[in-house]
């Protein structure tokens, strides 16, 4: 049986998440979906403004952050929704979990890779999270898990831009970009948006397009950083970005690019130290790998301290084989990965 893809909904307090879940279980789109909430207290405000004209099935636990203390219980929910799917009581294609909006994204994501019985009838779809245009600013400088939420994100969502001009929205925008290159911005106004846009986009799984976005290295090469020159060469801690901005932002991203091959044991070697030295800090990670002897591509990706890899496509006879690696993560030591790395090539 095919897996169930699932979204997670994120943003900041009165982001605008459920207003945007609204509009998705309202649309005509011929989908059955499915709805995790949780919210803190007893009661639901929630349950009252999703349950009108819809006929998803809504979870909810009241007794906590979903991503946190209570992960437990979310694993449980996935796994009731699951059996009662299989056993013909609920009828579903599709997941969306919404989080508190102080919620941290990661230990929801990693719950799909450390729990055996969701990984083996569940796919993290994409983890979507909803930025408020008037208040982001503010949002970004003073929480952190404003911070990680965009970190985390394969989609970048803005709400309430017609409360901002242009340039207020572009710097934001711009901000956005600078801490999560790898995800796409788009303006959301009152929850619209297509649900080709939010739905089945496998934004989280790198082995349906096994290659990472253009945009990705935009950044990285605009200051350039060439991960080919010198090994004496150290300009890699040079960080432009903060000469655009007055905002610094604990999280950020930085990309590693090579069309050397890897040292397979080497490489393995070093992640995994990277894993256990700064797992906790490293929100999202992934990449295509050019690996020596390799006739096809290694698709890497992790969260946390959770890391795959899996064997993609082979390489095409004119394509250039290159390493593409791109990390999101809160204060890591962007000289240590990049020099490692270069170490671990052939």
């Amino acid at each position: 049986m095919a897996l169930i893809p699932t979204t997670i909904l994120t943003g900041f307090l009165g982001s605008g998440k459920t207003t945007l879940l609204k509009r998705i279980l309202q649309e005509p789109h011929g989908h059955k979906i499915a709805v995790i909430e949780n919210e803190f207290g007893e009661e639901s405000i929630d349950n009252d403004i999703l349950i009108q004209d819809s006929k998803e099935q809504i979870v909810e636990m009241n007794n906590g952050c979903i991503c946190c203390t209570v992960r437990g219980d979310l694993i449980m929910a996935l796994t009731e929704l699951s059996q009662k799917r299989n056993s013909g009581l609920l009828d579903f294609d599709h997941v969306i979990i919404e989080t508190t909006g102080l919620a941290n994204p990661g230990p929801v994501a990693q719950t799909f890779f450390m729990d055996e019985e969701v990984a083996v009838h569940y796919l993290l779809d994409s983890i979507i999270t909803v930025v408020d245009a008037k208040h982001g600013m503010q949002q970004l400088d003073a929480y952190e898990e404003a911070q990680r939420q965009v970190g985390f994100a394969d989609r970048l969502l803005l709400s309430k831009t017609d409360l901002v001009d242009e340039p207020q929205a572009n710097a934001l925008k711009e901000r956005l970009k600078r801490i999560n290159p790898r995800a796409s911005v788009h303006a959301a106004h009152f929850g619209e948006m297509p649900i080709a846009e939010i739905l089945d986009i496998r934004g989280f799984n790198l082995n349906e397009k096994l290659h990472i976005d253009p945009e990705f290295l935009a950044d990285e090469e605009a200051e350039h950083v060439h991960h080919d020159c010198s090994e004496h060469c150290d300009h890699h801690d040079h960080d432009h970005s903060d000469h655009s901005s007055q905002h610094t932002d604990g999280i950020s991203a930085f990309a590693f690019k090579s069309t050397r091959p890897f040292d397979v044991n080497r490489l393995d070697e070093f992640l995994g130290y990277l894993v256990q030295v700064y797992g906790p800090n490293m929100l999202r990670y992934k990449g295509v790998l050019f690996m020596d002897g390799g006739e096809r591509k290694v698709v890497f990706q992790g969260v946390h301290q959770m890391m795959g890899t899996d064997i993609g496509a082979k390489w095409e006879k004119n394509e250039t084989r290159e390493s593409k690696m791109v990390f999101i993560g809160k204060d890591l030591p962007k000289s240590i990965f990049i020099s490692g790395l270069e170490q671990c090539l052939v």
